[in-house]
């Protein structure tokens, strides 16, 4: 096709086919339209595409697209744009319902777009508009009529099919095969990515060859569609004959200098000539559903096929480089992985750049490819630069291969109030959207901080989830915390869904948040709403929930539900010293659910199995972590519920001294109370001998050792206290063979939990008998350099160097009080 210029015959007045299709692809002139068929995503096309606009110099260039982009198009030549993104259709009645059509730099029909609009020539979309595509993903879509002179059923696919929307509408089709892997395994490859770099990424284009590659490509999808047929999928059939109609109107208005780029696998079906009215036939009665259009930001790991997009491909990075690489490729590809191995503290030099460049160059040549491809790459860095490991090379892959390269749209493009708002919050507080994870720690006493909490948490409630809480390191205060954040292409459309709740992101929250706690099932749900909406400043919402938190927590009698209910709400008391908030009302609710807990508490308890004492106990602990911080806050907060803590520790009395509880809430209510100081230890001892004494069942003694020792700290009880020790080996060593096997997984669960160093003192000390240990520390009371009592004076010397040592300076003010409002021993 040398030499080829714009001649032939004039449309065909009656506009009954597609004109110009009578001459031949293969000849000395070029088949008006120019259809360039082209593999989505691919470098090499987009610089086929790139050459084929060059030389044609088109009146009109028509691409694969929704029709409803055209007014979108003009934003592509916008500085502030940058690639990847996506145009983001979705439903204006039901955001959710969605569709994306994603373009990289190397992607033909961008390249098609910007071309375009650097030459001054109209670009439009030609595909099915995405209203009618959206109805379709609904279901609403009827059976396309059948075409005149259908060929067979195909089972295949198109080269990398149009876009996302394919993937999430063809559900129902038969299963395609890949049309490349098809003309891979024809030429001998046994994979379809090596095949294509070999044919068409690897090979240059010279001077008047513009136009073969899609000669070449259009006879091979002409010859695949024989072969497989193309029915079997309505909606390509219907595609192609929107495409068909809108291109017989292009020719109308521009004559036969129009240019189309599109899906290589469709091209067969745009050169066949079909009538206007068969066209027509299959477009008629095609239900559509209201639609609003975008650009949004996109990422090079979301083009990748690995994430589940139809038209994907295995390397969008490895692509990028391709298309951009001004010249040796191979070099500058080596020299990013070099560069990245260095920034993670991997020794790679200039040496181990060269020999990776000639050893990549050395397996092209032995495995008779025209340049190194990916895998000669990968083969190289494994071997030069990771010494044969793939840890190295898995982030080489992760990093460069596919990447996390985000898109940026200009603020002019189309976007709802919320998203506005939110762009605005983001650039106001510095908080940039990235595809990378990173973390972000944050000090809520810093004003900057604190709204960047606050915007997080709001984002949170509405189902935004841009940020997840992560554990801080370092501190466990209130006054910080630290957030993962990754930004997903995604969050565009759960933006556009919350947008019905509000035009701002706090307006949007606030509605939410007072929706979720009327429609909210369980107490402990509204009790977190609560959480959630101090952790926001959601004040104009917090009301109405406590409002409905107090009348669920009046009306429900389950003491499960109020126990697991009240520890979320008296967390959210621990905000108010760091957030500034009035936490009255909140306090009131928690201590009154915390009274209602313990006067049901005692009778829920009996007579229960084994399952229910186990989430029971789960719920007693529960609750004592949420006295203990709600006690200091209801004397300030809630002086009518002042003595919170006595009264639960009386709870806790009940419990333990009640045989008709089980043994493991029995065990865990002593326990608490020697930990609170409210037990001496004599007398937990006494306890214990009782419960495990030869009248109580092993089974019930075991549960009371559960109860007692499991959890956090109770191995370091039996470590320090050998009288506890010796009344559980005691009683150990008295069960008898046959009960031992009951008991048996009671106990090993139970001291499986204790650390391996724990585990290791414990079996040393029964080893050696318990109180061996006491009788050597008596031993020495009366030693030289030995007192007979502790010394408070010189213990008291080392605190402010245990505190060092524990971080717990930054968290600690001059008076010793954390901003948790706890005090701090020694302080």
């Amino acid at each position: 096709m040398k030499g080829t210029t714009w001649a032939g015959p004039s449309p065909n007045p009656k506009g009954d086919g597609v004109s110009g299709a009578e001459e031949s692809a293969g000849g000395g002139t070029a088949a008006r339209p120019l259809l360039l068929g082209v593999r989505h995503h691919g470098p090499g096309s987009a610089r086929a595409v790139r050459a084929a606009l060059a030389a044609a110099r088109p009146r009109v260039v028509l691409i694969e697209g929704p029709p409803e982009a055209d007014a979108l198009i003009p934003l592509a030549a916008d500085e502030e744009m940058r690639p990847p993104v996506a145009l983001l259709a979705h439903a204006v009645d039901e955001p959710g319902r969605s569709a994306f059509w994603p373009l990289a730099e190397f992607s033909p029909e961008w390249v098609a777009i910007r071309w375009a609009l650097e030459h001054g020539v109209p670009a439009r979309f030609i595909d099915l508009p995405a209203a009618h595509s959206l109805a379709w993903g609904r279901g609403d879509m009827p059976d396309a009529p059948d075409a005149p002179d259908a060929p067979e059923e195909r089972t295949g696919g198109d080269a990398g099919d149009a876009d996302e929307a394919d993937a999430q509408d063809a559900g129902g089709a038969d299963v395609r095969v890949d049309p490349l892997a098809v003309l891979a395994e024809t030429a001998g490859y046994d994979d379809p990515e090596r095949w294509w770099e070999d044919v068409v990424e690897h090979r240059g284009l010279g001077a008047g060859d513009a136009y073969a590659p899609f000669t070449v490509l259009e006879e091979a999808m002409g010859a695949l569609r024989e072969a497989y047929g193309s029915g079997g999928d309505d909606r390509d059939l219907v595609r192609e004959a929107h495409m068909r109609l809108q291109m017989r109107a292009a020719q109308r208005e521009f004559g036969e200098d129009v240019a189309v780029v599109c899906g290589a696998w469709h091209v067969p079906a745009l050169r066949r000539k079909t009538t206007v009215a068969a066209d027509r036939a299959l477009l008629k009665g095609l239900p559509k559903v209201k639609t609003d259009m975008t650009w949004v930001p996109w990422t090079h790991r979301r083009l990748a096929r690995a994430s589940g997009y139809g038209a994907g491909i295995d390397s969008p990075g490895w692509y990028g480089h391709l298309f951009g690489a001004p010249d040796r490729p191979v070099e500058r590809w080596l020299t990013k992985v070099a560069g990245l191995l260095r920034e993670e503290d991997r020794i790679v030099s200039s040496a181990h750049v060269i020999e990776a460049v000639r050893l990549a160059e050395t397996l092209a040549a032995m495995r008779g490819r025209p340049l190194p491809g990916l895998s000669e790459m990968t083969d190289a860095v494994r071997a030069v630069m990771c010494e044969g490991s793939d840890v190295p090379l898995g982030l080489v892959h992760d990093r460069l291969v596919v990447g996390d390269v985000l898109g940026e749209v200009p603020p002019s493009a189309p976007a709802v109030p919320l998203q506005r708002d939110l762009t605005r919050s983001q650039r106001r507080l510095r908080l940039k959207p990235e595809a990378l994870e990173r973390e972000l720690e944050l000090d809520l006493r810093k004003e900057t901080d604190g709204e960047r909490s606050r915007l997080l948490h709001r984002l949170r409630l509405l189902g935004i989830g841009w940020g997840e809480p992560a554990s801080s390191r370092g501190s466990t205060g209130t006054f910080r915390e630290t957030w993962r954040l990754r930004w997903e292409p995604e969050l565009s459309v759960r933006v556009a869904e919350a947008g019905v709740w509000g035009t701002t992101v706090l307006t949007a929250a606030t509605a939410k948040a007072e929706a979720d706690a009327t429609a909210a099932q369980h107490l402990a749900d509204v009790t977190a709403l609560a959480e959630r909406c101090l952790l926001a400043d959601l004040a104009q919402a917090l009301p109405a929930v406590m409002r409905i938190l107090a009348d669920r927590a009046a009306l429900d009698a389950d003491v499960g539900h109020l126990a697991q209910a009240l520890p979320a709400l008296v967390r959210s008391l621990r905000y108010g010293d760091v957030r500034g908030t009035d936490l009255g009302a909140l306090a009131e609710v928690a201590a009154g659910l915390a009274e209602r807990v313990f006067v049901g508490l005692p009778p829920a308890c009996a007579a229960l199995d084994a399952d229910a004492a186990e989430e029971m106990r789960r719920h007693v602990d529960a609750v004592h972590g949420a006295v203990g911080l709600l006690g200091e806050a209801a004397q300030t907060s809630a002086p009518r519920h002042a003595g919170l803590r006595g009264r639960w520790h009386g709870v806790l009395r009940v419990l333990s001294a009640r045989d008709t509880v089980p043994g493991v809430i029995r065990g865990r209510a002593v326990r608490l109370l020697l930990d609170d100081g409210e037990l001496e230890q004599g007398d937990a001892a006494r306890l214990m001998g009782l419960a495990l004494s030869p009248g109580t069942p092993p089974p019930d003694a075991a549960a009371w050792i559960e109860g007692f020792v499991g959890g956090g700290g109770g191995g370091m009880l039996l470590v320090h206290d050998e009288r506890l020790l010796g009344l559980v080996d005691g009683w150990l060593t008295s069960v008898s063979a046959e009960a031992f096997t009951d008991v048996l997984p009671l106990l090993r669960r139970t001291f499986s939990a204790y650390e391996p160093g724990v585990r290791r003192t414990l079996g040393e000390l029964v080893r050696r008998a318990p109180g061996h240990r006491q009788r050597a520390v008596a031993r020495t009371a009366g030693t030289p350099g030995f007192g007979a009592e502790l010394d408070a004076a010189r213990a008291d010397a080392v605190l402010p160097v245990v505190r060092l040592l524990l971080g717990l300076d930054e968290a600690t003010g001059p008076t010793g009080r954390t901003d948790d409002g706890l005090v701090e021993v020694g302080a």
